[in-house]
């Protein structure tokens, strides 16, 4: 499963981060993805998102350890630091659009998880 996203074009670059085991359901890991801080997302068992990892209210690279829930019918993880929520499959803040992040594709392929910039 990947992130609600349009599909990427043919000449992105996927980056093998993981195997899909090395992330626990329901949390997240952080990967260099061509220099980017990423948080990579398992929801469930079968669900993966990645967003910049970035919290865009501190500066800090820490979204990955947030905690991953939902609101209504966002799933979101909430920021270790102001606790703000940024939608996975959007990278959109709940609380307010000035700390959105970027949101980037991700997949999985022979139990792998792969991530090209959104």
């Amino acid at each position: 499963m990947s992130a609600i996203l349009a599909t990427p074009p043919v000449a992105v670059t996927w980056t093998a981060v993981c195997a899909v085991d090395d992330i626990l359901p329901d949390t997240g890991v952080c990967a260099l993805v061509e220099g980017c801080h990423v948080a990579v997302f398992r929801v469930g068992r079968d669900q993966f998102f990645a967003i910049d990892n970035v919290d865009p209210k501190s500066g800090a690279s820490v979204l990955s350890r947030g905690l991953v829930g939902n609101l209504g019918d966002h799933i979101v993880v909430a920021s270790p630091l102001y606790k703000q929520h940024i939608d996975l499959q959007t990278g959109e803040c709940i609380e307010s659009a000035d700390w959105s992040v970027r949101a980037h594709h991700a997949e999985v392929r022979d139990g792998q998880v792969w991530v090209a910039l959104g």
